[in-house]
């Protein structure tokens, strides 16, 4: 059994005895919510979906304090897990949270941080967009290093087109490392700003995007190992089919 399948079989397995464990919580939850018994501990876990710490376990017990759902010290009876569950969701950095009774009598909160794909720094505004497309803020306590969108960025141009090319940079794996940073002109037509080179890459207007980089894509792989990244100071992609380059 190779490597790769091995992972697979571990990371299903994981989830399958989570799954289990989620499900029977929720049964000794409801089975021991008629006994009185009072819950004397509450187990924070924030999964660590991303390589930034937006929340930690601290926040969310904070979060469950000062909105009158921690449940230490209240019988099972008083414990509405649905309602602390959604309680904590509405936190700015929370994506989804999972709330049960533990083997041990306590009730362990699972929490999900929501994951940046953009950092908008433009004329309108500063903030994220999350994976799902949303409006996130910036967080206080750590900055995610993503490809940073300025200029004239408004939030409709932030949750549609930009974050469309965001998540396609995401999950390709050349292209991730290649781009910096994004600029939206006056025009609401697209610049993008290399990682290696002295250029500008120059999208013009953003639909039809993923076939413009396949077009730079070729040119990369073809022309630069023998013309060099100094060669030129300006990659146009904008017009249908065509890479044009102006010389420096």
């Amino acid at each position: 059994m190779g490597k790769v399948r091995i992972q697979r079989v571990a990371m299903m397995g994981g989830a399958v005895l989570l799954g289990v464990y989620v499900l029977w919580g929720s049964w000794a939850f409801k089975a021991n919510k008629g006994k009185g018994e009072i819950c004397e501990g509450v187990e924070v876990v924030v999964q660590d979906n991303v390589q930034e710490q937006f929340l930690t376990s601290a926040d969310v017990v904070a979060i469950m304090k000062s909105e009158e759902v921690y449940p230490v010290g209240k019988t099972w009876k008083e414990i509405d897990t649905e309602k602390l569950e959604k309680t904590v969701e509405r936190h700015d950095m929370v994506a989804q949270a999972e709330a049960f009774l533990t083997l041990s009598g306590k009730v362990k909160v699972v929490v999900t941080q929501r994951e940046p794909v953009l950092r908008v720094m433009g004329m309108y505004g500063n903030f994220y967009v999350d994976r799902s497309g949303k409006i996130m803020p910036v967080s206080v306590r750590s900055t995610a290093y993503l490809p940073v969108a300025c200029g004239y960025v408004e939030k409709e141009m932030a949750i549609g087109s930009l974050y469309e090319i965001a998540l396609f940079l995401r999950n390709d794996a050349f292209w991730n490392v290649q781009i910096e940073q994004l600029y939206v002109r006056r025009d609401r037509e697209v610049e993008f700003i290399p990682r290696v080179g002295d250029h500008r890459i120059v999208l013009g207007p953003p639909d039809g995007f993923e076939k413009k980089l396949e077009n730079l894509r070729l040119f990369y792989e073809q022309a630069i190992p023998k013309l060099g990244w100094q060669k030129y100071s300006v990659i146009n992609l904008k017009y249908r089919g065509q890479v044009v380059c102006t010389r420096r």
